[in-house]
């Protein structure tokens, strides 16, 4: 009879590794290099013709190559084996493209964490997993239904469920580090990455795990997307200028643009990693997660559900809204959810608000959807690492609406300042809310 593990919700949970593939850099150190210098990674699409189409520009990932080397370590734990890269070559073909970038992430994720020094003492089922996206294999599918049209079923590849489905992600991951412990994928939108640091956090929190992977990732700049967000009329067609189109809190923004990639943190338990002398980024102290019930794709008035979803975040790591120094927004730049974020984060924030900078990383890479929250997570982190907040760009005339909330939004430039607390933002379609809390160590 198996013996139930106790929990223990006492216990604390840090950041010690991170892993980046964005619009701005091809790992963790590269994106943020870029993301404070204030450079943008949006530019015309190349992954596809997009002539016909009214929007013509996206946040690509360039010079992607998932065979590319990252360390050295043993794969399930098997001597004399060793393994650089997320995938070997005659294996790219059986994973899509999202799942491409978040084993590029996890993998420097594990190998900035420190645990494989350790790993002979790692015990496999208190690892796991919780990586996320938001529609998948998309690429992937819309390939293959071309290929159906043409050819018959026949034709149709075989790898093709393994390419789309959401978890193969996470479950390619746990393969590579031989991660035995609760492995699963959350799929809510452009919240996805902040939902995942959340549940993970409370996986390890509850002692379920002393060592959990978490983000999201995100691969869907294709003519069916494109078409589809701009038919919705939600996506920027700034097209002369694709590096000045995602423009939050901008009064002349005229919607998101379109980007892929993907972030994951490695969180570890902190005795566990105290005990093995890790480098320690940030403490994950609060999370919350709220639903609007409004309206399936806007935001609640003045943000509602989003000023919840961070009040919990905030009540539940025990710390005012007073003491938060940077608040790295979900700020997408559409018309509408920005003002209303502002209005949430102003009410939340009070006479702290004059204290704060609220930072919008989607100015520089646009908008990875299942990836966003993770990679707005990250940017909290590094804040308080770094003593830098990001700038939003873009932005040279506030929105009325967002200037009269008294917030400080960054423009433009990079502002060095100490930072102990930080709390990242993200919403996504059906309503959905996550706010993660972090803490100076």
């Amino acid at each position: 009879m198996t013996q139930a593990v106790a929990t223990q919700p006492c216990r604390r949970v840090v950041v010690t590794g991170i892993g980046a593939v964005t619009p701005v850099g091809l790992t963790a150190a590269e994106t943020w290099k870029n993301l404070v210098a204030g450079r943008s990674g949006i530019g015309p699409i190349t992954r596809y013709d997009a002539t016909p189409c009214p929007v013509k520009i996206a946040g690509e990932v360039k010079d992607f190559d998932p065979t590319r080397p990252v360390f050295s370590l043993k794969p399930n734990g098997s001597a004399g084996e060793v393994l650089t890269a997320p995938l070997l070559q005659k294996e790219v073909r059986k994973f899509g493209r999202f799942t491409q970038f978040g084993l590029q992430a996890g993998l420097e994720a594990y190998a900035d964490s420190g645990l494989d020094a350790i790993r002979d003492t790692l015990d496999p089922e208190r690892c796991g997993v919780n990586l996320g996206v938001g529609l998948g294999g998309l690429p992937e599918i819309e390939a293959q239904g071309e290929v159906l049209r043409a050819g018959g079923y026949r034709k149709i590849s075989p790898f093709l469920i393994i390419q789309t489905a959401p978890n193969i992600l996470s479950g390619q991951l746990a393969i590579l580090l031989n991660l035995r412990g609760m492995n699963y994928c959350i799929a809510s939108a452009c919240a996805t990455g902040g939902h995942s640091i959340g549940e993970a956090f409370r996986t390890i929190q509850r002692g379920e795990a002393d060592v959990m992977f978490a983000g999201g990732a995100e691969a869907t700049v294709t003519p069916l997307a494109i078409g589809s967000f701009a038919q919705m009329r939600a996506l920027s067609s700034r097209n002369d200028a694709p590096q000045q189109a995602s423009r939050p809190f901008e009064k002349d923004r005229d919607g998101f643009v379109l980007a892929e990639g993907g972030v994951v943190f490695a969180l570890e338990e902190y005795e566990h990693a105290k005990s093995r002398g890790a480098r320690i980024y940030a403490e994950v102290v609060g999370y919350g997660a709220t639903a609007d019930a409004y309206h399936v794709s806007g935001l609640a008035p003045e943000a509602e559900g989003s000023r919840r979803a961070m009040k919990r975040a905030l009540a539940d790591a025990r710390i005012d809204a007073g003491s938060v120094d940077v608040i790295s927004a979900h700020a997408t730049s559409t018309p509408g959810g920005d003002t209303e974020e502002a209005a949430a984060i102003a009410a939340l924030l009070g006479s702290g608000k004059e204290r704060a900078n609220v930072t919008a990383v989607k100015s520089m890479t646009g908008h990875l959807l299942g990836g966003a929250g993770a990679l707005g997570a990250m940017v909290a982190v590094k804040s308080i690492v770094d003593g830098v907040v990001t700038p939003t760009i873009n932005l040279d005339h506030v929105d009325p609406q967002c200037a009269a909330t008294g917030l400080n939004f960054t423009p433009n430039a990079a502002v060095q300042r100490s930072v102990k607390i930080a709390l990242s933002n993200s919403y996504g379609f059906g309503g959905t809310n996550a706010s993660v809390v972090f803490r100076k160590v």
